[in-house]
């Protein structure tokens, strides 16, 4: 009786220890691919939903939703703050900026 407890212990904590490594391996049985193609995967800081959320392009107070209407984005991502995914397909105007900052360059 006592070696078959063992085997049972033995086999029990195998098949624990597969499951666990299997886990790891393939966590949520699936692949996230971005839903368009031309934009980056998600990166492992990156927030992802797995059911769909109410559309953020366009003002909803009832869901506290302020829409991206007058967001500035960035033309050349392809992440999330980039203008393809922010502008939800709207189009877009690009506005050239010259920013002038004092440093405290020193002359030798």
């Amino acid at each position: 009786l006592n070696k078959n407890n063992q085997k049972f212990n033995t086999i029990s904590s195998n098949s624990i220890h597969a499951k666990r490594e299997n886990r790891r391996k393939h966590k949520y049985n699936f692949q996230l691919r971005p839903f368009n193609p031309e934009h980056k995967p998600p990166g492992v800081k990156d927030l992802v939903y797995y059911e769909m959320s109410p559309g953020f392009c366009e003002k909803n107070p009832k869901l506290g939703i302020l829409g991206t209407h007058g967001r500035t984005c960035n033309d050349t991502s392809m992440g999330v703050d980039g203008c393809d995914i922010m502008c939800c397909g709207r189009g877009y105007r690009t506005q050239e900026v010259v920013v002038v900052e004092r440093c405290n360059c020193m002359f030798h």
